[in-house]
């Protein structure tokens, strides 16, 4: 027997309910409502009245939760087909590839330098797949709540400089000054590995949907409550339309993917993913199309207490103004 799919099946759900509990729901409160105003002579009508709107009130309430819950399920599953359709057809691309690569090498009629050719190909593209897989695992990590985040007050000049070293080492190909204008003796409370990563990625994506001239600034402040990093960049710029799925992942911008910058539209849905574990959020503050972008991570100011003995165990972080 073939079910129909989940979202299906929840969206009945959601209607039974409807049908079920608030129709009837209606018809005994407009009841009560009719007992109160005949039988206001009545002690016993009047207190019926009143236990059959208490009663509706109860099953309206209930109903709404309902609905939520559902609404909810129905969102989630959404989610899910829309996942899974994502992975698929990104894992499509690689695995034909490495389809028809072996195919060529089982012919056996390759010459030798076009097998070196196929074999650095086909490394090429298992790599590639590893590395999807190996994203996409860390981001549903992330999103479940199965990783282990260790809060500890961190310096934020520890983080800027290990993020610079970490982009230095991502971006050999073209190296691009980091412009630093940190408030001094910031401190935030949260992960290590994790917080480099997202500031990593921020980084990543600003020096590549940036052009050749790329202005590239890494700022961190403080508000009353809040600490903000913040990454902006002189590249192409993110369409208004385009704002509300950035953050979703598979998603790519229609400027990103003209630009073929390499990508599967998984490292903002992951900053996401750490930045909420954080208690924080991120967006994006600023942008136009040509105009760059500035995006922004919000997390909790740590207290008092907590950045001065930051600032006690901290160890001076190497200059990190400048990449090479």
């Amino acid at each position: 027997m073939r079910f129909p799919p989940a979202i299906i099946q929840l969206r009945r759900a959601q209607l039974v309910l409807m049908l079920a509990v608030l129709v009837p729901t209606v018809l005994m409160t407009a009841i009560g409502i009719v007992m109160l105003a005949v039988g206001s002579s009545s002690l016993f009508s009047v207190v019926l009245g009143v236990l059959v709107l208490a009663f509706t009130a109860t099953a309206a309430t209930g109903y709404i939760l309902g609905s939520i819950f559902v609404g909810k399920g129905a969102s989630l599953a959404r989610v899910q087909n829309d996942f899974f359709s994502s992975v698929s057809h990104e894992l499509r691309t690689p695995l034909t590839s490495i389809r028809l690569l072996m195919e060529s090498l089982a012919d056996g009629r390759l010459p030798e330098g076009e097998r070196a050719a196929v074999i650095a190909l086909l490394t090429r593209e298992v790599s590639r797949l590893e590395h999807l897989l190996v994203r996409t695992l860390d981001l549903s990590r992330f999103q479940a709540g199965r990783h282990a985040f260790e809060m500890l007050p961190l310096p934020m000049t520890d983080l800027a400089a290990e993020s610079v070293a970490a982009f230095d080492a991502a971006t050999l190909v073209r190296p691009t000054t980091i412009e630093l204008d940190l408030e001094p003796g910031l401190i935030l409370i949260g992960d290590r590995g994790t917080l480099t990563r997202a500031v990593l990625n921020l980084l990543v994506n600003a020096w590549k949907y940036s052009g050749d001239d790329k202005r590239i600034t890494l700022r961190a402040r403080t508000t009353k409550r809040r600490v903000e990093i913040l990454v902006e960049d002189n590249g192409i710029g993110v369409d208004p339309a385009e704002r509300g799925d950035l953050f979703e992942g598979f998603t790519r911008g229609r400027a990103a993917i003209d630009s073929r910058a390499p990508g599967v539209g998984l490292g903002l849905a992951i900053v996401r993913a750490i930045v909420r574990a954080h208690r924080g959020t991120v967006d994006l503050l600023d942008s136009a199309p040509g105009r760059g972008s500035t995006f922004r991570i919000s997390l909790p100011r740590p207290p008092v207490r907590a950045s001065s003995h930051a600032e006690l165990a901290t160890v001076p972080a190497r200059p990190t103004t400048e990449l090479p």
